[in-house]
């Protein structure tokens, strides 16, 4: 056996090449995105509807590029090529965020903001989405292409890959997010930079351990001088750069993004109704078509659990009474983005659980779409966690924080049994030769859920003065409008689901 073909633990070693790659580059990811909100209202002084749009932008745009990326890995670069330009464009972004300008200002009842320093960070949003369209969805089927047709090991290698996700993310919202709260936005952006640097070295140094899976189908295409002057691989990265500049201009306005989200969606729909008319023989059409159906679901997934990183992330600063005063332990006030940890920090302790007890069910294993059903369930139960805890907010409208633990709790529950399972699901149901474009599909339907999420926040959308709060009373009870609201959605689409997993399960054909 070759040095490229090794196990560790029981799985092949690129394996766990990926799983440090994308801790580092989710660390940079994760603790950049829990300081977003916040660094938004507080120290430029945008409004919730504001700081929610453009939170909402630029997490559509993030997850619509991958659509892209898959395309140009599958029929170019390879799979190695697309995540190591993807990996410098990110450390260029993240380190980008670290240069914050002047803090906003009040003068006359005008807001002045520093809007040379807002250029450059929406610049460097842009050079993040970017990397991310070339990184995400090529990393994934990298972890996919590791594993032949039939393995049994494919899911719990998925979700070892999850917990890598997660333990990047963990490690981010607590450092990260201490750091910019505590001593300042830079420090904050800073050290998700040095982050992704680590996530470059690694697979870098690592690209050895992929067994060739990553390399390009054909490497004659790209040396290919287009108009007998560049290389079609340098043509590649320029277009790459060009986007840059194009999601610097758009993640800025958040309609233009609606529209393009539209147009990619309804482009997307044309192609695979064309691949699916022309190219797939019965089974592979009946695999195709519920792998959009549960595609389709995921949207009310993402667009609840998202919510985490504004309309939660908000309620924990102004809601939650974020002290702790026991016998044995006192703290004054733990920061609000330290609470997006427990999603990560659950994940890690019951991922390897949850994954064991998969496999120890046997035939009772629930298929992929009842998976799918419990994980929005669970989601719109979290919710329910917090319009409990509202109707048990203290005289000063002050909500314990145990009810936002449980929130996390169950999404944490739900995400487990939906998003590692849907990224396994993708690499099954889908037609080989595209199944880097649904990658990319899955990522652009969680991208439509991003800009749907940044719409339901503003329901929770309060009057806010320098950054803070100007009515506590109102702020309740517009955060119990919304939670109510993603609650019932949780179990009225979930149940659907569920009651459709019958036919679901009969056109997927004996994949599990």
């Amino acid at each position: 056996m070759n040095h490229e073909q090794k196990n560790l633990f029981g799985h092949p070693v690129g394996l766990y090449i990926c799983f440090f790659t994308e801790m580092w580059e989710r660390f940079s990811f994760y603790g950049m995105k829990a300081l977003l909100i916040f660094y938004l209202t507080k120290y430029h002084f945008f409004s919730d509807n504001e700081g929610n749009h453009l939170v909402g932008s630029y997490a559509a745009l993030v997850y619509a590029m991958p659509v892209i990326g898959g395309m140009l890995a599958d029929k170019y670069l390879g799979f190695r090529k697309a995540v190591t330009f993807g990996a410098i464009l990110l450390v260029l972004g993240h380190l980008g965020m670290a240069y914050e300008g002047h803090q906003a200002y009040m003068e006359n009842d005008t807001i002045i903001r520093d809007e040379s320093a807002l250029q450059v960070f929406y610049f460097s949003l842009a050079l993040i989405i970017m990397g991310v369209g070339f990184l995400k969805p090529n990393i994934s089927t990298i972890v996919g292409a590791l594993y032949e047709e039939g393995d049994p090991r494919r899911d719990s290698g998925f979700t070892i890959f999850y917990m890598g996700i997660n333990l990047g993310s963990a490690l981010a919202t607590i450092i990260c997010g201490y750091l910019g709260e505590n001593y300042g936005w830079k420090y904050g952006f800073g050290a998700a930079g040095i982050g992704m640097i680590g996530g470059l070295i690694t697979f870098l140094w690592g690209q050895k351990f992929l067994m060739g899976k990553a390399e390009p189908s054909n490497p004659a295409v790209l040396k290919e001088k287009i108009g007998g002057i560049v290389p079609r691989e340098w043509l590649i990265y320029f277009g790459g750069i060009v986007g840059v500049f194009i999601a610097w201009q758009m993640v800025q306005y958040h309609v233009v993004v609606g529209y393009t989200l539209t147009t990619i969606s309804i482009a997307a729909a044309v192609f695979l109704a064309w691949f699916l008319i022309a190219k797939c023989n019965p089974i592979e059409r009946a695999r195709m078509g519920v792998l959009i159906v549960l595609i389709i679901f995921t949207v009310i997934f993402w667009a609840l659990f998202e919510q985490a990183y504004t309309s939660m992330n908000l309620f924990a600063d102004r809601i939650i009474d974020r002290s702790i005063n026991l016998s044995f332990i006192s703290v004054k006030e733990i920061p609000a983005s330290a609470f997006l940890s427990l999603n990560a920090i659950f994940i890690i302790i019951f991922a390897p659980i949850l994954a064991w007890f998969w496999v120890k069910l046997g035939k009772l294993n629930p298929n992929v779409p009842i998976k799918f059903a419990f994980g929005i369930i669970l989601a719109g139960l979290g919710f329910g966690m917090l319009v409990l805890g509202i109707k048990f907010a203290d005289d000063a409208g002050k909500v314990a924080m145990i009810w936002l633990v449980g929130a996390y709790l169950l999404h944490t529950f739900g995400e487990l049994c939906l998003s590692p399972v849907g990224l396994s699901a993708v690499t099954k149901l889908s037609v080989q030769s595209i199944v880097g474009v649904m990658m990319g599909a899955w990522f652009l339907a969680t991208a439509g859920s991003e800009y749907i999420a940044a719409l339901l926040a503003n329901i929770a959308s309060v009057e806010t003065i320098e950054g803070e709060v100007a009515d506590s009373s109102v702020a309740l009870a517009n955060y119990n409008e919304l939670f109510s609201l993603l609650l019932w959605m949780g179990l009225g689409f979930g149940l659907l689901l569920a009651a459709i997993s019958p036919i679901l399960k009969k056109y997927m054909h004996g994949i599990k």
